[in-house]
């Protein structure tokens, strides 16, 4: 009913810069939180950043200052500068999506985009 669709994802070099977007579609009332996940290999999966519909920011202490998130009503993104080879990783995009009625709010994950930083 839901989907969340990354793009954006790739290979660059230490230094450089991506940046990656996520559309939510479907039965969507409304959103509230999204953000922004990964997993590196070998790794449990780890929060990189947040912003809440009001606009509020939440980011890693490993992302500050590299990395911003913002919203474009169902559409977050994420630009990623100075990126390093410990970035590399599979970034998910989740959104805290209500679809009405009695159904409550539910997070929905994407299936993700591989970011690959070469040394």
């Amino acid at each position: 009913q839901v989907q969340l669709s990354e793009s954006g994802g790739g290979l660059v070099q230490a230094g450089g810069s991506l940046r990656l977007s996520c559309v939510a579609s479907g039965s969507i009332f409304s959103i509230n939180a999204m953000g922004w996940y990964r997993q590196a290999p070998g790794k449990q999966r780890e929060l990189v950043t947040t912003i809440a519909t009001g606009g509020m920011t939440r980011y890693a202490d490993s992302v500050k200052g590299r990395f911003t998130i913002s919203r474009d009503k169902n559409t977050v993104y994420l630009q990623m500068n100075n990126l390093k080879p410990e970035d590399t990783a599979v970034y998910y995009c989740t959104a805290e999506v209500y679809i009405g009625g009695t159904s409550g709010v539910r997070d929905y994950w994407g299936k993700g985009t591989l970011v690959t930083v070469s040394s």
